[in-house]
């Protein structure tokens, strides 16, 4: 249906990868979805009041939640499509992620609300009544959802929008909180048994839990987080496919929300006398372009010549990595130099240091440049000179 509704209200409708077209997207999306979640309200507070049930009214005023949080994903995709201004040149793509926090907030308001409610009807249970009437609201309403919850997914993968994903989650557990909420009066009607308070309490723990959840991803995505993985990999793929450059490290990803990415990388080209600046400068600015193309991200890249065919700094550098292992495995170095000296030798370099590491960054650089000491000999003294870097990406 949004498909449909796509191709005749969006033009170039399939150009996801354009501003434009997916913030339509999402405007569509969140408009269709309001009209929805009214509908089922309509229709599940009609079914309540027939069946005098707390838990289809919940259920009803749970959908009426979901409407105001269509209201939010529509406002949130037009906030977010604004352009880059003079107070905000890197756009406004983290209005997404706002509004993605606000969706969740509503989910756990809500929750906290049914659950009052459902307690107060565990302590004064009353018999309610389902109507064939009422049950076929409740089966289209759950269908309804699940429709919904598979169609938001699909397209926050397509727009790679985190309030879809909290609207696709809050979806499928109103499904499912509907279906239970059908079952247990069916089965209170032939058994006689009063669930409804039960049932309603359920219900309201499954939608916090529901909204707790993308408020964790939303808050994640506005800290700042680890970039995917298969997009370091196509970061990766593109730079060490370009002519000339051997490696890559220190490549940091800033995201200013969906479409809204900057990346900063060292490239390391091995140079020669035989090279022209103007001739490696204009490998790395192809490069940039490339990536801004085929990724749709600024690139700003900093240049790391190599030095080719030095054997004494092949080996020194083989020897330091080798040292790095035996201080810990997961350690790695770039931007290896030797500055040889009349009595003194340094090897500059960066050691890249895990997270995760069970040593401080004083203990590893420690560690480190008393490896290197122990090279020197009668001849040489070695030394290093060390910065400590972390892995961004």
């Amino acid at each position: 249906m949004i498909a449909l509704l796509a191709k005749i209200f969006i033009r170039d409708h399939k150009n996801l990868e354009n501003a434009r077209v997916r913030s339509a997207h999402g405007v569509l999306i969140g408009a269709f979805f309001i009209v929805l979640n009214l509908l089922l309200f309509a229709g599940k507070l009609f079914a309540g009041m027939l069946s005098r049930s707390v838990s289809m009214t919940a259920d009803a005023f749970n959908n009426l939640s979901d409407a105001g949080s269509s209201v939010i994903t529509l406002i949130g995709f037009r906030l977010a499509s604004q352009k880059p201004d003079t107070e905000h040149p890197f756009g406004h793509g983290r209005f997404e992620y706002i509004a993605g926090l606000l969706v969740s907030a509503a989910i756990i308001l809500m929750g906290f609300e049914l659950l009052k409610t459902s307690v107060s009807r565990i302590i004064h249970p009353e018999t309610t009544e389902l109507s064939l009437l009422a049950a076929v609201i409740l089966a289209a309403s759950a269908a309804v959802k699940l429709y919904m919850a598979f169609a938001s997914r699909r397209y926050a993968k397509r727009l790679d929008s985190s309030t879809l994903k909290a609207t696709s989650r809050d979806s499928l557990s109103d499904s499912a909180a509907t279906g239970v909420v059908l079952l247990c009066a069916i089965a209170a009607k032939f058994t006689g048994l009063k669930l409804d308070g039960i049932v309603g309490a359920l219900v309201s723990l499954f939608v916090l839990y529901s909204g707790i959840t993308s408020g964790r991803e939303t808050i994640a995505s506005l800290l700042g987080q680890k970039p995917e993985p298969e997009f370091v990999e196509k970061i990766k793929s593109i730079t060490l496919a370009t002519e000339r450059i051997s490696g890559l490290h220190d490549l940091i990803i800033h995201d200013y929300g969906p479409g809204r990415r900057m990346i900063s990388l060292h490239a390391e080209v091995p140079v020669n006398d035989e090279d022209g600046f103007f001739m490696i400068h204009d490998i790395i600015d192809d490069l940039e372009r490339r990536l801004a193309a085929e990724l749709g991200c600024e690139a700003t890249i900093h240049l790391d010549p190599v030095a080719q065919g030095d054997e004494n700094t092949s080996e020194l550098k083989a020897r330091t990595l080798a040292a790095l292992r035996g201080i810990d495995p997961a350690l790695t170095l770039h931007d290896f130099r030797v500055v040889p000296g009349e009595k003194l030798t340094s090897l500059i370099f960066d050691v890249v240091i895990p997270y995760n590491s069970e040593m401080s960054e004083t203990e590893v650089v420690a560690a480190v440049c008393a490896a290197v000491s122990a090279f020197s000999d009668a001849d040489t003294k070695y030394r290093a000179v060390i910065t400590a870097d972390r892995p961004f990406a």
